[in-house]
């Protein structure tokens, strides 16, 4: 599973992202952007132009399918379980709600080192625990190259806050979820 985490400037990252995967990407992605609870419902409409990959709101007790892209809705944490997930009004986190710790920390617990965690353009350290906790449980994290996001502070947290990471310019990160990606199923097939 890939779970990717943004805040400000997130939108624009996503787009460039998610319309670099291929339709035939094979492992489901969960996506936290931070946005305001009275955000309207379009953030997945948003983000399926250009993206060749179905994008939606996630639902709660909803199925994880393999390629995929499923959006945290606003003001609902989310979380990762073994077969689906759940959303939550549980308190913010750094703020948020949906908090990228949250996601990163229950995929961490879930799929351990079948977790891909990716840190975008953000101004908050929100991630940076859930970076960190994926790292230990032996996943991969990849963060957009500081220098290159239009806000450094959230990329930089979850770089400072992992053994091992992968840094990369946003339009490297594709090419690279894909490699990983593949080396994942050699490894488990």
């Amino acid at each position: 599973m890939i779970v990717i985490g943004a805040s400000r400037g997130g939108f624009m990252a996503l787009k460039v992202l998610l319309g670099a995967l291929p339709p035939s990407f094979p492992m489901p992605l969960a996506v936290v952007l931070h946005r305001q609870r009275e955000s309207e419902d379009e953030l997945a409409l948003l983000l399926q132009q250009g993206c060749r990959l179905p994008v939606a709101e996630a639902v709660d007790k909803e199925p994880i399918q393999p390629g995929r892209v499923y959006i945290a809705p606003a003001d609902y944490h989310l979380l990762v379980e073994p077969a689906n997930f759940s959303l939550s009004t549980d308190e913010p986190i750094q703020f948020a709600r949906p908090s990228i710790d949250v996601l990163f920390e229950s995929a961490a617990d879930v799929f351990g080192p079948g977790v891909i965690g990716v840190v975008l353009t953000g101004s908050s350290p929100d991630g940076a625990a859930g970076a960190a906790r994926i790292s230990r449980h032996g996943g991969q994290v990849v963060v957009q190259e500081p220098a290159t996001a239009e806000s450094p502070a959230m990329p930089l947290a979850a770089w400072k806050s992992t053994q091992t990471v992968h840094v990369r310019p946003l339009d490297q990160i594709a090419p690279l979820l894909m490699q990983l990606t593949e080396a994942k199923q050699r490894i488990n097939s």
